[in-house]
C-alpha cells in the first residue's frame, strides 16, 4: 500500500471502527481487526519482515483462512465492517468480481489499490514479458468503478502494447498504482473483447496516449 494512503487511512479511522483486510497475507495491515486470506496466519508477512503481534489488532482467532474466490459468502454479516482494505490482491485472483461483491456486502466503505497499466504494460519488470508474471488482470480505475480485462499474451511480444523499463523507472510510486476510495459501494465488471482488433486497440491506444509504443512517443514523453 502507498505510504500516503496508509497514513490517510490511519488518520481517518476511529479507534472503534472495525476493519477487514482482504488478501493481506504478504503484508497485513496492522490496524485490521480481521484478515481473510488463502494462506495461514502463521506464515504472514512475506514483505513486511518478522511480524510483531503486539502491533497487530488482528490475531490468529480473527484470521480467516480460505479461498476468497470460492463463490461462497465470506463468514461475515452484511455491513459488519466499517472499512475494508484490499491492496494488491484483485489483480492476482481468478475471480475479482466475486471479491468485489463480497467487499461491498460486508463493508460500509473501503480502499482498493491495484497496479496501474503504466506498470502492468511495462516490459522487463521481471523478465522477457510485460508486467508481473503472477498477475491475471489489467485494471482500469475511474471514480467509483473498477473494470477488469484478462491480461492478454499478445502484449508480451508487441512493442505497440507496452512501455520500456526505463520509462517505468521514472514513474513515481503514485503513478505505479491506481487507488479507489469508496463509500456505500462501487461498480465493478469484467470487460470482454470479442474482436481481436478491438483488444489490439485497447492495448495500443493506452500506450500511445501515455508516451510509449514507438520512438516518437517515447521522445515526446521524455521532453515533458
Amino acid at each position: 500500500m502507498l505510504a500516503s494512503s496508509r497514513a490517510s487511512l490511519l488518520e481517518r479511522l476511529a479507534d472503534d471502527e472495525r476493519v477487514l483486510d482482504v488478501g493481506g497475507w504478504a503484508k497485513p495491515l496492522d490496524r485490521a481487526d480481521w484478515v481473510i486470506d488463502l494462506l495461514p496466519y502463521e506464515t504472514r508477512g512475506l514483505y513486511g519482515g518478522e511480524p510483531d503481534p503486539s502491533a497487530e489488532r488482528f490475531s490468529a482467532e480473527t484470521w480467516v483462512e480460505r479461498d476468497i474466490c470460492d463463490r461462497r459468502p465470506w463468514p461475515f454479516e452484511d455491513g459488519q465492517f466499517d472499512f475494508v482494505v484490499c491492496s494488491h490482491t484483485l489483480e492476482d485472483v481468478r475471480d475479482p468480481i466475486w471479491v468485489c461483491s463480497e467487499m461491498t456486502r460486508v463493508g460500509a466503505a473501503g480502499y482498493v489499490e491495484v497496479p496501474s497499466r503504466l506498470e502492468e504494460q511495462t516490459y522487463g519488470l521481471q523478465g522477457p514479458w510485460a508486467g508481473w508474471s503472477h498477475h491475471r488482470w489489467l485494471v482500469d480505475v475511474t471514480p467509483g468503478d473498477l473494470q477488469f480485462v484478462a491480461k492478454p499474451h499478445v502484449m508480451h511480444s508487441r512493442e505497440s502494447d507496452r512501455f520500456t523499463r526505463e520509462r517505468w523507472e521514472a514513474l513515481t510510486p503514485e503513478q505505479r498504482v491506481q487507488t479507489l476510495w469508496w463509500r456505500g459501494g462501487f461498480e465493478f465488471r469484467e470487460r470482454v473483447f470479442i474482436e481481436a482488433a478491438e483488444l489490439d486497440e485497447y492495448l495500443a491506444r493506452f500506450v500511445r496516449e501515455n508516451g510509449g509504443g514507438d520512438g516518437r512517443g517515447q521522445r515526446r514523453w521524455w521532453r515533458r
